[in-house]
């Protein structure tokens, strides 16, 4: 502060200057303009006065450590503690990085864009004049720099910019068509600007608009080799899965990774796997500034949505899901099967008639999207008689019935499986599809758990 004032809104980002330097260089700074000190303070009385004169800081052995108090102008106060860093971890050459980390761009300097990857670029202002002219200020600011790297722009306008309630996305795979894009923009006067080498869009905040709501499949959505290409494109997606492979190491035993661009054919793997997709995709949403006003999950959906949610910890759900997956396959797998009709609950009841010892509704997903599990013979029966009356049917790609009483058989064992949990309350909304209303998170215990699959 000695040195360029009260820094009002950004206050404290000068002091975290001025201490790395510190730190780095290894000096304790004289305050600045001290030549007449205040008579407010005694400053006889204590150990405490102003730096007249710089003073060597000098290694010990521990590293220096040092705080910075910011005192916003707006209210907002913080503290933060800095440290000098490891040598040895400070000057070690990188590793090269592994496929599939995400870690690509910070070796070899290679952006999205520069891969042909689309990037998207979001301006907005509090009307289309201001819009347009953000436009108009984005495209020469990045014109004059054009070794700037189109992917940290679209970080930073996507996390570090208010989104005011006029708004536009320009999306291109290059600089150039980027630009063009905002050059197209600053000229729109409604509706969506049209440039050879970019997508722009544009619109308008309706009063009282939600944010998104994050929802989270069942199983059945898998394939092989899915999200490896998104985690070598992308480091927050990437960071994001290494981590849900490190929560589930304890639970399996096999690598995340690998098996992702395996067959994805046994439910003790795919679970887990899905479950670690849907985890890092809401974090990648989150890295680019989206965040959910609530979540809703379908099955094993749920404990991704819970963890996105804040209601497990990472390592609950991935207890949760290994565990519960693990019993599935030792316990069920082979006895049961699941199919998903295009018909109303009322009307697939009727069609069930024929096997209701065998067959009943597991979930309805929708006023004409019903998914029925049980008995395996009885399901591909069901399926054939489904087509030959036109009606659009599909067999579910598991070999246990979900939702059923064949689930009960397993109670007592997932109940001590999971009893080691502790959902919390969570900061996002969780909307449950096993109790159809949105519940005190707290309750997201074992039982819910069994519930959830029964």
């Amino acid at each position: 502060k000695s040195n360029i004032g009260h820094a009002q809104a950004a206050a404290g980002v000068g002091g975290v200057i001025k201490t790395i330097q510190a730190i780095r260089h290894g000096v304790l700074p004289r305050t600045l303009h001290t030549a007449r000190l205040t008579s407010e303070v005694d400053w006889s009385d204590g150990s405490v006065a102003p730096l007249t004169e710089n003073l060597p800081w000098p290694d010990r052995d521990r590293p220096r450590r040092a705080g910075v108090s910011a005192f916003g102008m707006g209210g907002t106060n913080a503290h933060v503690i800095l440290e000098q860093p490891d040598p040895a971890e400070s000057t070690a050459p990188a590793a090269a990085p592994a496929a599939g980390t995400g870690d690509e761009q910070a070796a070899t300097g290679e952006t999205a864009s520069a891969r042909g990857r689309a990037l998207a670029w979001a301006v907005s202002g509090v009307t289309e004049a201001a819009l347009r002219d953000q436009a108009a200020r984005l495209h020469t600011f990045l014109g004059d720099r054009p070794a700037t790297d189109p992917a940290a722009v679209a970080r930073s306008l996507a996390t570090g910019r208010a989104a005011l309630d006029h708004r536009a996305v320009v999306v291109g795979g290059s600089p150039d068509a980027l630009l063009e894009g905002l050059a197209a923009l600053t000229t729109t006067t409604g509706g969506n600007a049209t440039a050879t080498g970019a997508a722009v869009a544009t619109g308008s905040v309706r009063e009282g608009a939600a944010r998104p709501v994050f929802v989270f499949p069942g199983q059945g959505a898998q394939w092989s080799g899915m999200a490896l290409a998104l985690a070598d494109a992308e480091p927050a997606f990437a960071a994001s899965l290494r981590a849900c492979a490190t929560a589930l190491r304890p639970h399996v035993d096999w690598d995340l990774l690998t098996e992702l661009g395996g067959p994805l054919d046994r439910v003790d793997i795919v679970q887990p796997a899905s479950w670690a997709v849907m985890v890092s995709l809401a974090e990648l949403w989150r890295a680019h500034g989206v965040e959910p006003a609530a979540v809703v999950g379908h099955s094993q959906g749920e404990i991704a949505a819970a963890v996105v949610a804040g209601a497990l910890s990472l390592e609950d759900g991935a207890l949760v899901v290994a565990r519960r997956s693990r019993v599935i396959g030792r316990s069920l797998a082979g006895l049961g099967g699941m199919a998903s009709l295009a018909l109303g609950r009322e009307d697939a009841e009727e069609r069930l008639r024929p096997w209701a010892d065998r067959l009943g509704v597991a979930a309805v997903n929708g006023s004409r999207a019903t998914v029925v599990s049980g008995d395996p013979d009885a399901i591909a029966e069901l399926v054939a008689g489904c087509e030959a009356d036109g009606v659009r049917a599909r067999v579910v790609p598991v070999d246990y019935a979900s939702h059923s009483p064949q689930v009960e058989a397993v109670r007592d064992e997932l109940l001590a499986e999971l009893a080691g949990i502790t959902p919390r309350s969570s900061r996002v909304p969780f909307h449950s599809t096993v109790d159809a209303r949105a519940l005190d998170t707290t309750a997201l215990d074992a039982a819910y758990w069994y519930r959830n699959l029964r």
